[in-house]
């Protein structure tokens, strides 16, 4: 079976955006769990100041090494994209995380402990990659157009 270009492509692309999110997510974990249970801040708070921290890490890393091959549009207009993006993924990740301890701490009667917070933190992370990567791949860090077929044809 012949592997085609663009499958190879879209999984090497995949691989960099893989290793760069998971450096991303171990400084995010650390710092949802130095803010929760060491400064005592609220989960959904500490969900979202320890994004904000970890954006950091994955617009250097992505713009730099995982899209560094794709048209820069202007870094202005880029880092927007990427901030609103980001903004809407923690977002989702924050209302995921509370979603999760809420239904665990109903399912238990009582407050759950850090390893099943723990657990609910990195399913949301889990989920938000795949979101954040369509998001990248397609609008933030997106691929120069094709010119159309007939200036392809005429040049």
């Amino acid at each position: 079976m012949q592997n085609h270009p663009r499958l190879r492509r879209l999984a090497s692309i995949g691989s960099r955006f893989l290793i760069v999110g998971g450096l991303s997510t171990l400084i995010e974990v650390g710092v949802f769990n130095l803010l929760v249970y060491v400064m005592g801040v609220d989960v959904v708070w500490a969900k979202i100041i320890a994004s904000l921290v970890a954006l950091v890490n994955a617009y250097i890393g992505n713009r730099e090494w995982t899209f560094r091959h794709r048209d820069r549009r202007g870094r202005t207009s880029e880092l927007v994209l990427f901030l609103l993006t980001n903004a809407a993924c923690t977002g989702l990740g924050a209302l995921l995380l509370w979603a999760g301890v809420e239904a665990a701490g109903n399912a238990l009667g009582h407050a759950p402990g850090p390893v099943i917070v723990n657990v609910v933190n990195l399913a949301s992370i889990a989920i938000v990659v795949v979101v954040r990567f369509v998001l990248y791949h397609s609008i933030v860090f997106r691929g120069a157009k094709p010119p159309p077929a007939g200036e392809a044809a005429a040049g």
